[in-house]
């Protein structure tokens, strides 16, 4: 039976490498805040256009991202074993299958606005959508370099370094796009092709800067000496783990994404209070990404050494950890609802009161969420560490379109449980994934 010191031993450590994995997220979701609010000021409709066109960026990046994602446990067990050839094989091909990944992506990014006016989307918001991604889609490679460096630096515990080149990242994509998208300084006024460039630019420099301390800090893994060279065995490893975390990340990504797309059947004013709600429950989220980061590297580690009870333990801490997160944001939505929604909406808005009655249901069923939201991602989290991939993809796809999409439809359209309903379905779907990945760890830790 562990003591109350082991668990709080596995709690310091999970914060001392989280927290920075923290505040990194944090400082992404800052990028893209920025992006946001300086294109709206500069053009309402080429606001409308940027977020046509991230929604497919973030998609395909999301699901390529899963290669890199499978660096972070492999390099994780392979350093505890102090293996400095596994650390770099599978590290390299995890660079050969994200820059892969980018380059099969360009062609979809070049001819978006076809693709998007089959959607049913207007067509000159498509030609802007597709200008944005004909430049910012190139930047996805460099974005994918910065995701795979992120996942080897992680396993290796160093984490600090991540969140200061965010953090540089978010600063600098402020100041470029207040000089190329309104033509400041003499810059060019060039609108959403200014905030794409800024996103290609800020993109490459990050993944310059990663790869610099690397090599730096790291000089005997020889990361990039003959990148060129194929490694069939480590490709396999990382890529049959790699589609399966992608698969399993973009399965709850659609589902937030059908989320949307119920509301907007429901009314727009119920669409702009869910997409303040589901704003407001993405910071809180990115305080359970960090920490559930840390448990991926955590868990490899100890498979690394094959210290079970450790493993175990270290399981148990992060999701109390994760809990106990959770519990203060539970806090926070119940007691200032209003004033969390109303910072999105103009005082002076006729709808302002309805969003805000709308909202604030709505941010008390994310008193649910959250608890449901981080029990699954710590769960899936600790899996990942222990390099299991395939199991959990298949309870997280049933949990999301077997459970929480038909339930949002029953709930919210059917029953006529509006916005409320869909919430209720998105509970349903994270918390039926929750357990069963807790099962999942169980079932696992009991065989080892």
């Amino acid at each position: 039976m562990s003591s109350f010191a082991t668990y709080r031993g596995h709690v310091r450590a999970h914060l001392t490498l989280g927290l920075p994995l923290v505040g990194s997220q944090l400082a992404q979701v800052a990028v893209q805040t920025t992006d946001t609010l300086m294109v709206g000021w500069y053009d309402v409709r080429a606001l409308a256009a940027l977020v046509l066109a991230t929604s497919l960026y973030l998609i395909l990046m999301i699901f390529f991202s899963g290669f890199a994602w499978a660096v972070t446990p492999l390099v994780a067990a392979a350093a505890e074993a102090g293996d400095n050839q596994r650390i770099r094989r599978a590290t390299r091909m995890g660079l050969w299958l994200v820059l892969a990944g980018g380059v099969l992506c360009l062609p979809i990014f070049w001819f978006s606005a076809p693709l998007l006016r089959v959607l049913g989307q207007e067509a000159d918001i498509a030609d802007m959508a597709q200008t944005y991604l004909r430049i910012a889609g190139f930047g996805l490679i460099p974005a994918l370099v910065v995701m795979t460096l992120k996942g080897y630096l992680s396993a290796l515990e160093h984490t600090r370094v991540q969140f200061w080149v965010t953090v540089g990242a978010a600063v600098a994509n402020a100041g470029l796009n207040w000089l190329l998208i309104f033509g400041n300084l003499g810059a060019p006024e060039m609108g959403i092709r200014g905030a794409a460039l800024a996103s290609l630019a800020v993109n490459a420099l990050s993944a310059l800067a990663l790869a610099a301390y690397s090599l730096r800090v790291f000089p005997a893994h020889r990361l990039f000496q003959r990148l060129w060279r194929p490694d069939p065995s480590a490709f396999r490893e990382v890529a049959g783990m790699g589609w399966q975390i992608g698969l399993t990340t973009v399965a709850e990504v659609g589902l937030f994404n059908f989320s949307s797309i119920i509301m907007g059947w429901i009314g727009a004013v119920a669409l702009a209070a869910h997409g303040i709600a589901l704003q407001v429950t993405t910071v809180a989220f990115m305080v359970q990404l960090g920490l559930s980061n840390a448990a991926t590297v955590r868990a490899g580690r100890s498979m690394g050494r094959r210290d079970f009870t450790a493993l175990r333990d270290g399981a148990l801490s992060v999701w109390g950890l994760g809990f106990a997160f959770a519990l203060v944001a539970v806090a926070v939505f119940l007691l200032f609802p209003d004033a969390l929604v109303g910072a999105f909406v103009d005082p002076d808005d006729p709808l302002r009161p309805r969003i805000l009655v709308i909202g604030g249901s709505l941010l008390a069923m994310a008193a649910l969420f959250q608890v449901a939201d981080s029990a699954q991602v710590m769960g899936i989290s600790i899996l990942r560490g222990m390099q299991d991939t395939r199991v959990p993809m298949l309870m997280a796809a049933f949990a999301y379109w077997g459970v929480g999409a038909p339930a949002m439809w029953v709930f919210g359209v059917l029953l006529g449980g509006g916005g409320i309903g869909v919430w209720v379905g998105l509970v349903l779907g994270l918390t039926v994934s929750a357990i069963l990945l807790a099962f999942r760890f169980r079932r696992l830790v009991s065989t080892l």
